[in-house]
């Protein structure tokens, strides 16, 4: 079958085992978003045809392919095999050719619900372990559902610590895992709202509001987020005011953690205690002249001083699934840190160690 096809992209024929017929699926790989993405094959869906499938899922099949491609693959038996020589088939461009036969499934006595419910932990152990193998944070079923295997609040973040502003991920040509994003999203949300209900002056700052402005959320390549706050409203946060009396990092009932950062002087809200994916918030003073300025600078491009004429009236801008507090003029605020044109032309943190445009 697989000699008499003619298209190309066919690499192995799928059969299935007994009366139920797999699901055809399509199937998108996203390395760089470390994602998989199935949907709906929009194939016919007679029962009587060959479809060209990305991946099969919903019933036992048998796979047929030349022992040259199987083993040309990185992981070729490494189960649960179909979901695995899927993924790895789809980042080469490969499909599955489903025949309308079936292989007859041989009689086994019913399993009992015990007997289910260790072959159910024993298949989801198997994928569980196939994604982190294969470097799978994300699949994105066809109906929208999200099955996550990243981190959590519980377990440390994707990635270990930045260096020349460039984490690990992007020198391998990878953006932020997609778990280490929502763990973002979640803890900049809540800081927001603290600080918005504290009665605490704040707004976006940095790479946070150029993606803000350009995007609506988190750079797609970031790794943490920037607000500034008025130094003299410090006292107004009850967990600002505790870090900054006592010294000592405080868990909120929502499982955050407030500390002060060891860099310098400015706060940092982490994920959780064992995830330390972070908010900073950045203390600014006005000194004479009108002109906004802090204590610590980390040497970045954007880390200067700006006119408070800039900032107020606050202004708002979407953000990561909320309405953010941003300077009353993001356009005028970005050229001043970043330079003319920062909105339009995306570039990562540091082009000296690795540049946008070697990934796209």
């Amino acid at each position: 079958v697989l000699e008499a096809t003619s298209d190309v992209t066919v690499k192995a024929v799928a059969a299935a085992v007994g009366t139920e017929r797999p699901r055809c699926l399509a199937l998108e790989v996203d390395i760089k978003a470390w994602t998989v993405r199935y949907g709906h094959q929009s194939d016919r869906s007679d029962r009587g045809s060959d479809r060209k499938c990305g991946a099969l899922d919903g019933a036992p099949a048998v796979l047929l392919l030349r022992t040259r491609d199987l083993f040309s693959l990185p992981f070729p038996l490494t189960r649960p095999v179909v979901t695995s020589l899927s993924i790895q088939a789809a980042v080469r461009g490969w499909r599955f050719l489903l025949l309308p036969a079936a292989f007859p499934q041989a009689p086994r006595p019913p399993l009992t619900p015990h007997g289910q419910w260790k072959a159910r932990n024993s298949l989801e152990g198997q994928r569980r372990a196939l994604m982190e193998q294969l470097g799978v944070k994300l699949e994105v079923l066809p109906d929208g559902e999200r099955r996550w295997h990243g981190c959590s609040k519980d377990t440390p973040r994707c990635f270990g610590t930045v260096r020349s502003q460039t984490p690990e991920y992007l020198v391998s040509g990878r953006w932020t895992p997609p778990c280490c994003l929502r763990a973002l999203r979640v803890t900049a949300r809540h800081v927001l709202a603290e600080l918005r209900a504290a009665g605490v002056r704040h707004w976006l700052e940095g790479g946070s509001l150029l993606g803000a402005v350009r995007l609506g959320d988190i750079i797609p390549w970031d790794y943490d987020v920037d607000v500034g706050v008025y130094r003299e409203d410090v006292p107004k946060s009850r967990w600002l005011r505790a870090v900054a009396t006592t010294g000592r990092p405080l868990e909120d009932p929502e499982g955050f953690l407030w500390e002060k950062a060891a860099e310098g002087d400015f706060f940092r809200v982490h994920f959780s205690r064992t995830n330390r994916l972070h908010v900073d918030i950045w203390p600014f003073r006005v000194r004479d002249g009108g002109t906004m300025t802090k204590e610590t600078w980390l040497g970045h491009r954007q880390d200067v001083e700006f006119p408070e004429r800039l900032l107020v009236p606050l202004g708002s801008v979407a953000f990561a699934g909320v309405t953010a507090s941003a300077p009353g003029d993001p356009r005028a605020f970005l050229e001043l840190k970043f330079g003319p044109g920062a909105v339009e032309r995306p570039e990562y943190p540091n082009p000296e160690v690795r540049r946008l445009e070697q990934d796209l």
